[in-house]
């Protein structure tokens, strides 16, 4: 819930969003505001606050920052696992195998979801 109010000394209108206020009141209301942002959003938003101030500014004062990271996390996490899946498939790190040789199967995991997380960090976090 964004706070309003109008300062008493200069008469001008005021929003809370996220930690600033912003001076006017038309600020559209993000529908996913209270929507939780898992760590692929999380990644994003430090991104865009080091590297892409201008985006980020642009997305907070407009009240679509939230909206914008709870997208990025759901397409990255659904893309993640998706990767993940396939690269295992493909590379038969198969639950057989995570019976026979456990430690083989976990090594081969570890690889595929640090391949896996490169690939989105670059094609969706950092893009």
């Amino acid at each position: 819930m964004k706070t309003r109010f109008v300062d008493e000394k200069t008469g001008i209108p005021y929003t809370l969003v996220g930690d600033y206020y912003l001076p006017w009141s038309d600020i559209p209301d993000d529908d996913n505001e209270n929507k939780p942002i898992g760590v692929w959003g999380q990644r994003r938003k430090r991104y865009l606050k080091a590297n892409r101030n201008g985006l980020y500014a642009e997305l907070l004062i407009s009240g679509k920052l939230n909206n914008h990271l709870a997208e990025i996390d759901q397409q990255a996490q659904e893309m993640f696992s998706q990767l993940v899946y396939e690269m295992a498939g493909n590379e038969g790190v198969t639950e057989k195998l995570k019976a026979l040789h456990q430690k083989e199967w976990v090594s081969g995991m570890n690889n595929i979801r640090e391949r896996a997380r490169k690939i989105v960090d670059s094609e969706l976090i950092y893009g």
